[in-house]
């Protein structure tokens, strides 16, 4: 008798579960934020930024060596199109390792500012390369080396003061994971997350996780931390051209 009354009230809990699962997928979504993204900004990115390469100096300081695709999850298709690259074979597409899959991975200097209300813009020395970050539903223009970015702050807590900054950008041309011809398609998709913290010595960093997913070259995401340390002027902005190396 007491295992059936222990059955009953666990098959009750059970079904209580159920209906509170059930009545929380089938809350309606919440409205969306009538603030436009600088008026909802949980953190403040404006600025110039220098990259601090602190991490595989030798991959992303120098020309990696060819055929070296150490932490890269490549098809084998990729494999082969990499073994087969030449520099000059990039003649006129010098911009293919500046796409926004790669860029922020390469060592230089970020401005950062509002282009408007719902823009965000980021200016970088590297291959003097431009991003535009979309608050708004702003329509793709045609496949560009930076693609299309989306915007929005987000937070896994919900609580309003631990959003950080979420990008995600498609409508890629083809371009370089890394310079010694390591590919990524025009299907290739870039999701990124934007965080700011201070240190105790009042030192400002920002570190972007860019996650990179491309079926035709990935057999799985490739993610990879960037930092950047905030600097108090432009003094040391240096644009530069994009550039094919030739690896050692």
């Amino acid at each position: 008798m007491q295992g059936a009354v222990c059955l009953l009230v666990l098959t009750l809990a059970m079904g209580s579960s159920s209906v509170a699962i059930a009545q929380f997928f089938d809350r309606p979504p919440p409205p969306p934020d009538p603030r436009s993204g600088r008026e909802a900004a949980a953190q403040d990115l404006t600025g110039y930024w220098v990259s601090v390469v602190s991490e595989y100096w030798h991959l992303r300081m120098l020309m990696p060596p060819r055929g070296n695709y150490s932490m890269l999850p490549l098809t084998a298709e990729a494999r082969e199109f990499a073994g087969a690259w030449n520099p000059g074979d990039d003649a006129g597409n010098e911009c293919r390792s500046y796409g926004a899959a790669a860029v922020m991975r390469l060592p230089g200097r970020l401005h950062i500012q509002w282009a408007d209300d719902e823009t965000l813009q980021i200016d970088i020395d590297s291959g003097t390369q431009t991003r535009l970050l979309h608050f708004d539903e702003t329509e793709a223009g045609p496949p560009s080396w930076q693609g299309h970015s989306m915007a929005s702050w987000v937070s896994q807590s919900g609580a309003e003061d631990a959003r950080y900054l979420k990008v995600t950008t498609t409508n890629m041309l083809p371009g370089y994971l890394r310079k010694n011809g390591v590919p990524y398609s025009g299907d290739a998709a870039l999701e990124e997350h934007f965080d700011v913290f201070t240190e105790p010595n009042g030192d400002r960093w920002m570190v972007i996780t860019s996650i990179v997913t491309d079926p035709a070259n990935l057999t799985r995401p490739y993610a990879v931390t960037n930092h950047f340390r905030q600097v108090d002027d432009g003094s040391g902005w240096d644009p530069t051209p994009c550039r094919v190396d030739h690896p050692r």
